[in-house]
């Protein structure tokens, strides 16, 4: 039986519906409208089966299978919904208050037996960041940061904690995905003046000082982002501060590091200087790509060894979205970029297509692996609101665009658990659409006046790096590294001067010397008699050498500035120069 289409969630002043998936895009019936503008939240179970929505007096829970309404519970205020991976327990999220009477404050998250309907209990959780608290995919294991401890409750008994991990000062925390056993990646901030650090653990060995799997400690870190790859065997650590005190950046600054369970770590060592704009394990969980530096960005592809793999080169883009089956990569460009995507193929490293959705905010793609879901909503951008439906081969299957008098809030697909949709083969070839295609403005540069009537002269900001496979060729399986091909390098100049040395010795310069005579007649070579040319032809062996050490910088992949990059182009013309004095000398 082939998989249902996924359906897509519509939010906005106009109210909540969903509309059927490709091919069809009309509006379903499995969900009855939702007219008005109070609808503040709305979400789907892990496997799509279920659908819960706050209407601004209830929390709304009904089967999207059999389109039956489950539960509906008085929660007027609520504005965060989540669901439990196995659609056990629904937690809902509603403001901070605290009455006149009670000082500790009012309970404001609720957990309820999706089942039953009644409430397993409640928390007080101030802050919305991190409200929900994290299970494991098959609900053995529930987690909650509460004082500085990651409290941990099992089978979803939430009267008492099974156990607790206490350090001083937890920040974050993030549960491992997948089966047992159950890992956990903690972060706790330095202070005074010592460093920051992120542990892993392995459930439930949290006692003893080499209790942690991995440990990785680093300064300039004011928060960090954890990224679990699928198997649960690395975390990636995004280290941000607020500030950057070399003045460089607006953004701060970042860095990016490798932790493994088997306890080994590193810092992934990124080509381009500049912010990291995003990071995204394959679902494969053996690679992953980043977007980082100073525009146009750079993205490149890395595997375990943090040894990069593929080099896209630059572009305008700040964010990398892989496919569910990790086939196919979308690098793009949003919010304060112009929405330029570049589909690749990751297998064979082929651009498939370079579609632009001008003003997005939002992407996501379709469980299916085939279409890609672009949106421009409110409160982000308030003009031009609505959204696209894609195929990854760059054709634009369905448009909707919201009333100029209205917003559109949310827009989100139905989820399916992995595995229900085959992965099929990559098409180059743009699908056929009844969508007419918009070609995107092109504006043209501004020209002063005095300028206009002039010929059009082609200058650029920056230079584009094309794309690049790092894998090392079949002839050399095993990549040098950055000592060897320096000192590889250096052995080949060498090499290459004493051979240009002794072709440069011609016959009639000379009488023929013997054999055991040419190193000390290379040598002799040098100097002169005359101190002007001897100072020349040292200046120009220190221009050389100078160069030499550029290339090897270019080669292990520094970005230089442009008069370093004049300074190689002059080389042949100093090794011409520096052949003619020792010629006439």
């Amino acid at each position: 039986m082939a998989p249902s289409t996924p359906l897509l969630t519509v939010r906005g002043s106009e109210g909540l519906y969903m509309v059927n998936g490709p091919p069809h895009f009309t509006e379903s019936t499995v969900f009855p409208r939702e007219s008005g503008k109070n609808c503040k939240t709305c979400t789907f179970s892990k496997d799509g089966t279920l659908f819960a929505w706050g209407n601004g007096e209830k929390i709304n829970v009904i089967n999207v299978t059999n389109k039956g309404q489950l539960h509906s519970f008085d929660l007027p205020k609520a504005v965060c919904l989540e669901f439990s991976p196995k659609n056990t327990v629904l937690a809902t999220w509603q403001p901070y208050t605290t009455s006149k009477d009670d000082t500790a404050g009012i309970p404001n998250l609720q957990l309820y037996d999706v089942k039953t309907g009644t409430c397993l209990k409640s928390f007080i959780q101030k802050k919305m960041q991190n409200w929900c608290p994290s299970w494991s995919e098959d609900e053995t294991l529930c987690a909650r940061n509460v004082n500085n401890e990651v409290h941990f409750f099992e089978n979803n008994n939430f009267n008492t904690f099974a156990n607790k991990l206490h350090l001083k000062k937890i920040n974050d925390f993030v549960l491992s995905p997948g089966p047992q056993p159950y890992k956990v990646a903690v972060y706790v901030p330095g202070s005074k003046g010592a460093p920051s650090f992120v542990r892993l653990y392995q459930y439930p060995n949290f006692d003893g000082p080499h209790a942690a799997l991995a440990n990785k400690s680093f300064f300039k870190a004011d928060k960090v982002t954890m990224l679990w790859n699928k198997k649960a065997t690395a975390v990636l650590v995004i280290a941000s501060t607020d500030v950057d005190k070399t003045g460089a950046s607006y953004y701060g600054e970042q860095t990016l590091h490798y932790i493994a369970t088997n306890g080994e770590s590193a810092v992934v060592q990124l080509p381009k200087n500049g912010p990291i704009y995003d990071v995204v394990w394959n679902s494969s969980s053996t690679e992953f790509c980043a977007v980082y530096g100073f525009m146009p960005a750079k993205a490149t592809i890395f595997n375990l060894k943090c040894d990069p793999v593929f080099d896209f080169g630059t572009g305008p883009r700040n964010a990398a979205y892989y496919s569910p089956h990790g086939h196919i990569l979308v690098l793009a460009g949003f919010g304060n970029l112009r929405g330029q995507m570049e589909v690749w193929d990751v297998k064979n490293y082929k651009l498939i297509s370079k579609p632009v959705a001008s003003d997005s905010t939002y992407f996501a793609w379709c469980p299916d692996g085939e279409h890609i879901l672009t949106a421009t909503c409110a409160p982000r951008l308030r003009v031009n609101n609505g959204y696209k439906i894609w195929h990854y081969t760059g054709s634009v299957l369905h448009k909707y665009d919201v009333p100029s008098n209205a917003e559109l809030w949310q827009v989100s697909w139905q989820p399916f658990l992995d595995g229900i949709f085959p992965e099929k083969a990559i098409t180059y070839q743009a699908v056929p659409s009844d969508v007419p295609s918009e070609e995107p403005k092109v504006a043209t540069a501004y020209r002063p006046p005095a300028l206009r009537n002039k010929p059009v002269t082609n200058s650029k900001l920056h230079e584009e790096e094309p794309p690049q496979n790092m894998k090392p060729q079949p002839g050399n399986e095993k990549p040098l590294s950055k000592t060897a091909l320096k000192n590889q390098r250096k052995h080949e100049a060498k090499k290459a001067a004493k051979q240009e040395a002794r072709s440069d010795k011609s016959p009639d310069m000379a009488p023929t010397p013997a054999p055991q005579s040419t190193p000390r007649n290379t040598i002799s070579q040098s100097t002169s008699g005359d101190p002007e040319i001897d100072k020349k032809i040292k200046n120009l062996k220190k221009k050389l050498k100078a160069i030499e050490q550029l290339k090897e910088q270019a080669a292990t992949g520094k970005q230089l500035e442009k008069n370093q990059l004049e300074k190689i182009q002059k080389e042949k013309t100093l090794l011409q120069e520096l052949e003619d004095l020792e010629l006439g000398i």
